[in-house]
């Protein structure tokens, strides 16, 4: 019978904020299995428009290792990591399958998009576009990428419909 912690697995590991490539590059100096999915996007930049290369889910890369006290370690002693994911049992492993499909797609040269479901009432802040600095609450979909956000005052709302690109939801703590 094997121990499940020493089985090598995949892990998602959380890192600093634009550490990505930092992490990646310090765990394979220490031969510990990395993979950081990264796609191309085209940058917004005021004068010229460059594509670069990004990470497909900034502050996230996967790492294959065993749960052993001393692989755990050398894992999250890299410079720029935080933590395994997982909850308090412990780091959650993450499907070979998965990982096998997230190096398929960011091989191709097809477009990856990434997303996530926004729920009705989720504290939205307008980043770009002529609401930039509007806060208010995810009321709906307005279809092709647009949403609609509402802004309490008096009893009433205001309704605005945007890019679902040009706003970031808040974190919970601060709604």
């Amino acid at each position: 019978m094997t121990d499940k912690k020493l089985e090598r697995l995949w892990y998602v590991l959380h890192t600093k904020s634009r550490h990505e490539s930092v992490v990646n590059d310090g765990l394979l100096k220490k031969s510990i299995e990395a993979f950081l999915p990264k796609v191309t996007v085209r940058s917004k930049r005021r004068d010229r428009k460059v594509t670069i290369r990004v990470p497909l889910f900034p502050g996230y890369l996967f790492v294959k290792t065993d749960l052993h006290p001393h692989s755990h370690l050398e894992v999250v002693k890299t410079v720029g990591a935080v933590r395994l994911i997982g909850n308090k049992q412990g780091p959650l492993p993450v499907i070979d399958e998965t990982v096998e499909s997230l190096k398929i797609m960011v091989s191709s040269d097809h477009t990856v998009t990434t997303g996530y479901r926004l729920e009705k009432g989720d504290k939205v802040m307008v980043v770009c576009g002529p609401f930039t600095g509007v806060v208010g609450n995810f009321v709906r979909y307005g279809g092709k990428g647009r949403i609609v956000v509402n802004i309490e005052a008096l009893d009433q709302y205001a309704g605005v419909e945007v890019s679902e690109d040009d706003i970031e939801i808040l974190p919970k703590i601060l709604s």
